[in-house]
């Protein structure tokens, strides 16, 4: 190999190295510049999901959400008190689905037995079928259910369409979202669980 070609390859490899260097230093800088409005996205996001879970959507969440912790474990909970006085527990849900991460907020009411509201979201689900998880068509029929059936704790049964009707204990699930379905009632129970000694604490 001549001197000359032997030049223009490392010119070239100094060049491309160099570029690499300044391509990673302007995405870390650009990363850092933008950090703090994306924690403050995910905040506010995080925010209206327990407000929906509560029907607040939109209300100012400060005026009606208490962030607080559950028992010995500190377990993350949110207390809603509502215009009436009345107060709703709120419990942060993690899971997972047919392609990924599934979470969501399920409300209850003070008996700490009955749901008051939940809000589901997904990270990957496949559209117009897992996916339809977020929607309220989806979320709306959880409230009132049930998570005990006599004193025995239950959970809650997501079933196939049509199979959850007059059953306290379960919800229809999605039709061709079966395993989507499923993540979420795992998810319910799993996330329940820990929960169980403060929740009977406070019957």
């Amino acid at each position: 190999m001549d001197n000359r070609k032997r030049n223009g390859n490392a010119y070239t490899f100094i060049y491309a190295a160099i570029m690499v260097i300044i391509v990673a230093a302007l995405l870390a800088f650009v990363s850092q510049v933008l950090k703090p409005r994306q924690v403050a996205n995910m905040m506010a996001e995080k925010q209206q999901s327990i407000l929906r879970s509560v029907h607040l959507e939109g209300k100012p969440y400060e005026q009606y959400i208490t962030d607080t912790v559950a028992g010995p474990l500190h377990l993350p909970l949110y207390i809603c008190t509502l215009e009436d006085g009345t107060r709703k527990y709120v419990i942060p849900l993690e899971g997972k689905g047919l392609w990924g991460p599934l979470w969501g907020y399920l409300a209850l009411n003070d008996d700490f037995r009955t749901i008051y509201g939940a809000v589901f979201d997904h990270a990957s689900e496949t559209p117009g079928l897992g996916a339809e998880i977020s929607t309220a068509t989806f979320s709306d029929p959880f409230r009132g259910k049930s998570l005990y059936r006599g004193d025995n704790f239950v959970s809650l049964s997501v079933l196939k369409p049509g199979k959850a009707a007059e059953n306290p204990n379960a919800v229809d699930g999605i039709s061709g979202g079966t395993i989507t379905s499923r993540g979420v009632e795992n998810m319910i129970r799993e996330s329940l669980e820990p929960y169980l000694p403060f929740l009977k604490h406070y019957e």
